[in-house]
């Protein structure tokens, strides 16, 4: 049986429709598999669509002795410096699909055999650089002399962010706390828990969830520079911000002087750390 040309495809009444339905797909399955995606901050104001887009954090308010507002007439203002975060990022994924491919398997399949790819590429960029952002904004955490034991370290870098205040914050609760490893200490701590009588962990699960309170996670996409390995990132979830906007797929593009077309994914963002001191990072020389 005789298929459908390119042309007909391109113009077939269903395409956008499909084109739809294979972009819900890669966004949905973009923020599945980006571990940045659960640990961004989405507390913001305005359109991302529009460039940019803003954050704010509050100032701690402070108990003060009674009828001290009555006597000054006023009460002390609420104070929360903006954060502007411009999706400044382009990105562009851009193919080339031969006509007989899309002869033979239509601009539906073709774009869903690519959709897998794409969102793989998209995932990989995202969170390397939200979690390089926070390796550069972060406070550098180091272990005490002779500490060398993993579950050691990472419980001191628990504490560590666990009793930091300053203006906006007064100590913060381990629940807040997100805890990202390279997949050699994740497993590190994942052998000290096996070797436990009573870990309260799956030993046979790939994740173990949570340890002393804090989310624990297995990241591949960990900074590392030359003989700079950033072990380990501690934050508290909000800690960085990074909006995006992904353009819709469009048809494929007959390419001039070519019997080719192009089949395109276009996207933005901007990644800024909002709580540069609530994110410690455990880096090592090698």
């Amino acid at each position: 049986m005789a298929r459908t040309n390119a042309i007909s495809l391109l113009s077939a009444e269903s395409t956008p429709a499909t084109l739809e339905e294979i972009y819900g797909l890669v966004i949905e399955n973009v923020q599945k598999s980006t571990l940045s995606t659960a640990l961004k901050s989405q507390m913001y104001t305005g359109n991302p669509a529009a460039g940019s887009v803003e954050f704010k954090r509050f100032v701690n308010s402070s108990s003060k002795a009674y009828g001290t507002a009555r006597t000054a007439g006023k009460g002390d203002k609420v104070t929360a410096p903006p954060t502007t975060v411009n999706l400044s990022t382009h990105k562009e994924i851009v193919e080339e699909v031969a006509k007989f491919d899309i002869d033979t398997f239509g601009v539906a399949d073709i774009m869903r055999r690519r959709a897998d790819n794409h969102v793989l590429s998209m995932s990989a960029e995202l969170d390397r650089a939200f979690f390089t952002e926070a390796n550069t904004s972060g406070t550098a955490f180091t272990p005490a002399r002779g500490v060398t034991d993993i579950q050691n370290i990472v419980e001191s870098m628990i504490q560590t962010l666990e009793t930091t205040k300053n203006d906006y914050v007064d100590g913060v609760d381990r629940s807040m706390m997100d805890l990202v490893l390279t997949p050699a200490k994740y497993g590190e701590l994942r052998l000290y828990l096996d070797t436990q009588s009573n870990p309260n962990v799956d030993t046979a699960a790939e994740e173990f969830g949570l340890y002393h309170g804090v989310r624990v996670y297995s990241c591949t996409r960990m900074p590392a520079d030359g003989s700079n390995i950033t072990n380990a990132l501690l934050m508290v979830r909000g800690a960085i911000a990074q909006p995006v906007v992904v353009n819709q797929y469009g048809a494929p593009e007959k390419i001039p002087l070519s019997n080719d077309y192009a089949v395109s994914l276009f996207y933005d963002y901007g990644t800024k750390a909002l709580t540069s001191d609530l994110i410690y990072k455990w880096v090592t020389t090698v």
